[in-house]
């Protein structure tokens, strides 16, 4: 068995046994199989897919490639939350210590940017000292005292998707429905969770523009738990446009912190992040329904508890915490440009796949897995889908600290947005939930 002749049995559309998907995993963690033989297996499946069993298979063999964490020295449940990938995504920074200060156990085991989407620990690393690489003696101590904490893969948790997750970004694999579920599932059945919620985006910034791709790939991880005796439940949110108004490192960390200081932000920021985290503390069953842990919920955080928690996380993680209290104090970019409105009407569109391509080429996400980020550049916008646009009005600013913003990233944010002359309605932030037994309607079913 060579890694030439399992590529090419997957690059004909055969199946692959465990074996040989065995060999391949196995042997690229160990620097047997180069990256370029990994490069050929991902476009291969990329091209030709797996089935149920081969992606549960190459779910398993990927988390146990490393340790698989157990936490039943700690009280409570252990619920967990995955987004498969946005524009302005910035939720997992509120919702780890808000779903903490509930009475859930987060063992947050996040990424970073990936293609035109960011991550959470790029985010993270934007508040000045907070270390997200920690070992697990470590990860666990935080956990028992706080409730929560939010790392990036140690050594010792799924090696196999800590290198093939870079190599997606850099091969363009990323959206191959297989290999997501592989990467996300590998990951969060390592952390010996209880449940797992996954926000699933739909729309043009999300890893699948077609909706009907984001329903099948959130029935995939649901089912592809299920085998594992994992309860998951996928919440399908809009990504036509970023979520909120800051797409960038520090932007959404600080919109992260406005939330929590009580502050006004977007609607869809707001509905997004409190319904993954009531569902995370429903499934820990700490309420009767769902009505109950929404209110819990928005409790903790307008009493101010979950920012205190997010306080001790970055105190705890080696952050400047300071930066908690005065968000302001941080440095300001060299380089902005403004983005305005031509015509009068109703904002139509603020393409989320554009947006998050223009914050990436700004610096905010990498474009080699070798690419160092930016934490300063990104974009703020300052009207969302639904709002009424008069001529002159500001779109959005672009922003940088390393190099001068160049024009045609300037033209690229333009063609981002469209004004129609006709009203045009708030898109919706919620769209529908997928569990075990299908889809539900989000507004009837709940």
């Amino acid at each position: 068995m060579t890694a030439l002749e399992i590529i090419t049995r997957k690059r004909d559309g055969h199946k692959l046994s465990e074996q040989e998907l065995d060999f391949l995993i196995s042997g690229y963690v160990r620097g047997d199989i180069p990256d370029y033989q990994l490069s050929a297996f991902l476009m291969a499946v990329f091209y030709r897919g797996m089935d149920f069993e081969e992606t549960a298979v190459f779910t398993r063999l990927m988390r146990d490639s490393g340790i698989v964490l157990n936490h039943d020295d700690i009280a409570g449940p252990k619920v967990d939350k995955h987004s498969t990938g946005g524009v302005g995504d910035k939720v997992s920074l509120v919702l780890g210590p808000l779903v903490a200060a509930c009475g859930v156990i987060n063992p947050m085991i996040s990424g970073r940017s990936l293609a035109h989407t960011g991550g959470t620990l790029d985010k993270l690393e934007a508040i000045p000292g907070f270390t997200t690489q920690l070992d697990i003696a470590t990860f666990k101590r935080h956990l028992r005292k706080l409730g929560v904490c939010l790392i990036g893969q140690t050594p010792d948790i799924c090696p196999a998707d800590k290198k093939l997750y870079a190599l997606r970004d850099a091969t363009a694999t990323v959206d191959s429905l297989p290999l997501i579920c592989g990467s996300i599932l590998s990951k969060k059945l390592a952390e010996g969770l209880d449940a797992l919620v996954l926000d699933v985006k739909c729309g043009s910034g999300a890893i699948f523009s077609d909706p009907a791709w984001s329903e099948k790939l959130a029935r995939a991880l649901v089912s592809t738990a299920a085998e594992f005796g994992l309860t998951t439940v996928a919440v399908l949110t809009q990504m036509e446009q970023p979520l909120g108004r800051a797409i960038g490192n520090w932007l959404e960390t600080r919109e992260a912190l406005d939330m929590l200081h009580g502050k006004s932000v977007p609607h869809d920021f707001y509905e997004v992040t409190v319904v993954l985290s009531a569902m995370m503390v429903w499934l820990g069953s700490l309420t009767p329904d769902f009505a109950a842990a929404r209110a819990l919920v928005e409790e903790k955080l307008a009493s101010g508890a979950a920012l205190q928690r997010f306080r001790q996380v970055v105190e705890a993680q080696g952050g400047d915490v300071t930066l908690v209290d005065e968000p302001e104090n941080y440095p300001k970019p060299k380089y902005r440009q403004i983005i305005t409105a031509e015509q009068d009407g109703w904002l139509q569109q603020a393409d989320a796949r554009t947006l998050g391509q223009v914050s990436m080429l700004l610096g905010a996400g990498r474009l080699t897995k070798e690419s160092d980020v930016d934490p300063l550049a990104g974009i703020i916008l300052h009207k969302k889908v639904g709002d009424t646009v008069a001529g002159g009005d500001l779109l959005a600013e672009l922003h940088s600290d390393r190099v001068p913003i160049p024009e045609e990233l300037i033209r690229r944010a333009k063609t981002a947005f469209a004004v129609s002359p006709e009203k045009v309605a708030p898109l919706p932030s919620i769209l529908a939930i997928v569990d075990r037994e299908g889809r539900r309607d989000w507004q009837t079913d709940i």
